[in-house]
């Protein structure tokens, strides 16, 4: 018998077919029903309560439901807090520009760091699963590998409890000890690098963006084939650490109020 209180069991069932009907691009409410094992009815009565407030559409004609327009007011409204400027934008771009490889910014937010812009091409495409707000699996990305070394050890600890070090390919530091070391390099050197821990055939290298005060604040990261980065290179890392210190500037001078987020 389940001990989550019933109030909360309805808001984790309306919030599973929320992101369902996102992920699927759209669903009827018999696929919602079998993909997340709630009768029927459940699902009409969640969707109504979504419908009426503006997260859901129902396409009657087609028995279907779709994203509403709410969902994008509040991404809107979380850019608008982010606030980048076109100037952070444009040097992230140039980033990728350089040095051929998908090139990403990161922002602190409380205890994480989430990914708020990738500059890519068909050439050089990001990772599959990097977009907006993008932050799980810190043990195996260049970028949550700065996120953990720049914590305490009390606060690392507590983040790794919550994510775990589960093996995403065959190269995933799994071990704690040995993902401590690997973090005590990361900050001696200040770069972090990952060779195919997240994904077969990716690697991806990351600096941080500080605070006038050294706290951290973001960091950018490049990405490319694993082809092209059998080790550390020495040219993609200089790259990354003057335009982590341009971003620094910019927000400093554009974008103050990122500094206090």
């Amino acid at each position: 018998m389940s001990t989550t209180p019933a109030g909360a069991r309805a808001v984790e069932r309306t919030f599973a077919l929320l992101e369902l009907v996102a992920d699927r691009g759209g669903a009827t409410a018999r696929e919602l029903a079998d993909e997340l094992g709630l009768p029927l009815s459940t699902v009409y009565r969640l969707a109504a309560d979504l419908v009426a407030r503006d997260y859901l559409l129902h396409l009657r004609h087609e028995g279907r439901f779709e994203l509403g327009f709410k969902p994008h007011r509040l991404g809107l409204a979380l850019h608008r807090q982010i606030g980048l400027s076109a100037q952070v934008r444009q040097r992230v771009v140039d980033l990728h520009r350089a040095t051929g490889c998908a090139a990403y910014l990161a922002i602190r937010r409380g205890a994480t760091l989430a990914l708020v812009f990738v500059a890519d091409s068909p050439e050089c495409p990001r990772l599959e699963p990097m977009t907006f707000g993008f932050h799980e699996a810190p043990h195996a990305t260049a970028f949550g590998k700065i996120l953990l070394a720049d914590l305490y050890d009390t606060e690392r600890q507590v983040e790794l409890a919550r994510h775990g070090l589960p093996a995403l390919t065959p190269r995933t530091i799994t071990d704690a000890g040995v993902l401590e070391a690997h973090l005590a390099r990361v900050t001696r050197r200040g770069v972090a690098w990952e060779f195919e821990e997240f994904l077969p055939g990716s690697s991806c290298a990351a600096v941080a963006v500080r605070r006038p005060d050294g706290g951290l604040l973001g960091c950018v990261a490049v990405s490319a084939g694993a082809a092209r980065f059998d080790g550390p290179d020495l040219r993609i890392e200089h790259r990354l650490r003057v335009a982590a210190g341009d971003v620094a500037a910019y927000f400093r001078r554009v974008d103050p109020d990122v500094l206090t987020h």
